[in-house]
């Protein structure tokens, strides 16, 4: 079992995939606007070219989101969800928290912990809140 996260933004959903793909890398195997979908032809122009649902594998993951048409409630910004990214190596939590700092509002900078992971914590450019560890000793654990 695992989850996979789904992302919701107001308009700048192809922005923020693009950002999350140069920082953990792949191809997104679906994007899909929603001039192409049945039933949204009589969205507003400006809509229709915004995404429906994109897709981007993380890990065993997958990461997804949509534009929210302007008919629903809009996103904004809070703290309820953070996603938590557990990588392999220091080096990996250093790179990852790095690339997503850029505009980011930085609420723990990478340190270790006292219950003996390397953390940090971060609200990107687009308002989602990210949780980067890493677990030097179950990573040794698992070797």
């Amino acid at each position: 079992m695992f989850i996979n996260p789904y992302l919701n933004f107001n308009g700048n959903t192809e922005e923020a995939f693009n950002f999350y793909k140069s920082i953990f890398g792949g191809d997104f195997p679906m994007l899909m606007r929603f001039k192409d979908t049945p039933g949204c032809e009589d969205m507003p122009e400006v809509e229709q070219n915004h995404v429906m649902h994109v897709a981007l594998p993380v890990g065993s993951s997958m990461l997804m989101g949509t534009d929210v048409p302007a008919s629903m409630p809009q996103v904004t910004f809070g703290s309820a969800v953070s996603l938590c990214v557990s990588v392999d190596s220091r080096e990996d939590a250093d790179r990852i928290f790095n690339a997503l700092s850029d505009g980011a509002k930085i609420e723990m900078p990478m340190d270790d912990m006292f219950w003996g992971d390397y953390f940090g914590h971060l609200t990107d450019k687009f308002g989602i809140s990210w949780m980067i560890s890493y677990d030097e000793k179950r990573r040794q654990q698992e070797s």
